[in-house]
């Protein structure tokens, strides 16, 4: 397809490989910089060519902003004339998309950004280049900071609005319910898998049936079996995500997490679009922004409203909890807490979607655990046995099924014995973890373990330390 003749830039400018590698790995700061250079754009006729403001143009050239929005990307790519799909891969594997796939340009995503049609086109985009993805590629385009604060946030406002229906006339009708429950059991296989065992090992399958349920809605279909296929994206789409994030890829969770967001939102699931949010705040969580946690967390509530089952509204006053624990709120995180404590206990049996049904007594005690050992940190005599014992409650509670949090479990534990001093405890504990660990394949659980390591550095007198030492060493460098 022509796609540069027409363009504020000259076609050499394109062809450049400087601009072309900025372009391939999202780096509109050193993009748009080179082409102010190369091709003569002042800052306005940038801002101009993709309709953004000159103000947003220079806080993305001086790096304040990462562009992140599928919104603002469409913009550059068509005020630019960028030839191909500007998506995370190398430019030369960059195919031509067909005029029926290639988004709407930026003035239609004016009032119409959270509209179902951009989900699709939001699936599309993400599962295409990421199936085609070499490792090498995925280290580079995977990499680099997520989008937090109130960029963020703004970008979310849109899922408190009741998703726009457009009248597509006559549908085809390709797939039936039965199709759609057979993709929904998938995606529940799926999450199961990921639940016990973490990692990425499966996610380009996941990905996979994520791709196949963007081809069956670009084909018209009867309503119901589109808001069927809605939800399973939103499903699918909060596995990826998890894997992502899991993996430590947080780029590429953050950009699932929002295509399940959207996609629960063009599904008008309310419950489970809280859920993404949760998720989303949750990794904030683990980079270390508490108070954009706690934004995602309200933000999640006030959209949910009497949509939220009492283990939902439960799990979203955990991720309160954990949020103001992190913050060092002592008595906030107690209330919320006590909050969450509230809710389960109006939890019920059968009536409450699957995806929430892990969450029981156990998993908030295993919640509860963690948040105290973070504040053990700082404070051991107050706060290690209580960690312990909610820790201890979790394990009782879920066993070794559960996997990856079975193997979290156990090192949240063994650092507690480090801290209240419990040599015996602490190394019987870390050899349970390190057995734990090597079933998984989460990077997370690895993280973890990595942490628990300078507790055994320094006590080379003990053997027992330093065999329980040798043996996470082996497990982080298999």
């Amino acid at each position: 397809m022509d796609a540069i003749t027409h363009g504020p830039l000259a076609p050499e400018v394109l062809e450049r490989d400087d601009v072309k590698r900025a372009l391939a790995e999202h780096d509109f700061a050193a993009a748009f910089s080179l082409i102010k250079k190369w091709g003569g754009l002042s800052q306005n006729r940038i801002a101009s060519a993709c309709q953004l403001t000159p103000g947003k143009v220079s806080t993305i050239i001086s790096g304040q902003q990462q562009v992140t929005s599928f919104d603002v990307i469409c913009r550059i790519a068509d005020g630019l004339r960028i030839p191909g799909r500007l998506a995370d891969r190398p430019w030369e594997e960059q195919p031509d998309i067909p005029d029926s796939l290639t988004p709407p340009t930026a003035q239609p995503f004016e009032g119409t950004a959270w509209c179902p049609a951009v989900a699709v086109h939001l699936a599309a985009d993400l599962t295409r280049s990421d199936l085609v993805m070499d490792r090498r590629t995925a280290t580079r385009a995977l990499a680099g900071a997520t989008l937090s604060g109130a960029p963020l946030l703004d970008t979310l406002e849109g899922w408190l609005q009741p998703a726009p229906r457009v009248d597509q006339g006559h549908r085809r009708g390709r797939i039936g319910q039965r199709e759609v429950h057979e993709l929904e059991a998938t995606a529940r296989a799926f999450r199961a898998w990921d639940h016990r065992f973490g990692g990425g090992l499966r996610r380009k399958a996941v990905v996979g049936q994520l791709n196949e349920v963007v081809g069956h809605l670009e084909d018209h279909q009867a309503p119901d079996v589109e808001q069927g296929l809605f939800q399973v994206m939103a499903y699918l789409g909060g596995t990826a995500a998890t894997m992502a994030w899991d993996s430590g890829h947080q780029k590429q969770a953050q950009g699932y997490y929002l295509l399940a967001l959207r996609a629960a939102h063009a599904a008008d699931d309310t419950a489970f679009g809280a859920n993404v949010l949760a998720g989303m705040a949750r990794q904030m969580l683990y980079l270390d922004r508490p108070q954009d946690a706690l934004e995602l967390t309200h933000l999640a509530q006030k959209g949910a409203g009497r949509a939220a089952n009492p283990r939902l509204r439960a799990m979203l006053h955990t991720r309160e909890a954990w949020a103001y624990a992190a913050m060092g709120r002592a008595a906030a995180f107690r209330r919320a807490t006590s909050e969450a404590e509230e809710a389960l206990s109006d939890a019920g049996g059968d009536e409450e979607p699957y995806w929430i049904a892990y969450f029981d007594s156990a998993e908030l005690a295993g919640v509860t655990g963690g948040r105290l050992l973070d504040m053990a940190r700082a404070d051991p005599q107050k706060h290690a046995e209580a960690a312990a014992g909610n820790i201890r409650s979790a394990l009782a509670g879920r066993g070794s099924e559960a996997g990856r949090s079975h193997a979290l479990d156990l090192i949240g534990l063994a650092e507690c014995h480090f801290l209240i001093g419990d040599l015996t405890g602490a190394v019987e504990h870390t050899h349970h973890a390190v057995d734990a660990a090597a079933r998984t394949r989460s990077s997370r659980v690895r993280a973890q373990l990595g942490q628990l390591y300078p507790y055994t550095v320094g006590r080379s007198a003990s053997r027992t330390v330093g065999e329980a030492r040798a043996r996470i060493r082996d497990v982080l460098s298999s």
